[in-house]
């Protein structure tokens, strides 16, 4: 299960350290993605295969369904550590999560969500009001 929060930096090639609390569960090789909240995904190779598959079963026929499979697909690119434990994070996928310096990697189970500082920060300063009412929600629904 992947779980935890690192702050580290990218560097000038936009490339980042991967925790090595993360590296046991994703191997060497592993699919970043587009996310949502303005971060991006990274999925181990089975992860991602069990998305892939639910994803595939979207109906073709319903907009919305297209859309949301373009968004995780034609960002998704596999990539792959070096022997100092960092891994390249392309432009592209940079540029829809704010990233420029400073990076925050969690993990959140099945998945680990790559954040800018920044936008970590906001999107905690935002929600922590909100967890009791989304708890108090999760507990009428069993959870």
């Amino acid at each position: 299960m992947l779980m935890g929060e690192y702050n580290h930096s990218l560097d000038a090639k936009g490339r980042v350290i991967l925790p090595a609390d993360f590296r046991a569960e994703l191997g060497e090789s592993f699919i970043i993605t587009k996310g949502l909240d303005n971060c991006l995904f990274i999925y181990p190779q089975s992860e991602w295969e069990q998305l892939s598959v639910k994803l595939r079963q979207l109906p073709l026929a319903k907009t919305e369904a297209r859309a949301f499979v373009r968004f995780f697909f034609a960002g998704a690119r596999q990539v792959e550590l070096d022997k100092q434990g960092r891994f390249l994070i392309p432009a592209t996928l940079r540029q829809h999560a704010s990233l420029k310096k400073d990076a925050v990697l969690i993990g959140v189970s099945n998945r680990i969500e790559v954040w800018s500082k920044d936008e970590w920060l906001k999107y905690n300063e935002e929600i922590t009001p909100s967890v009791s009412a989304i708890a108090e929600t999760l507990a009428e629904l069993g959870i």
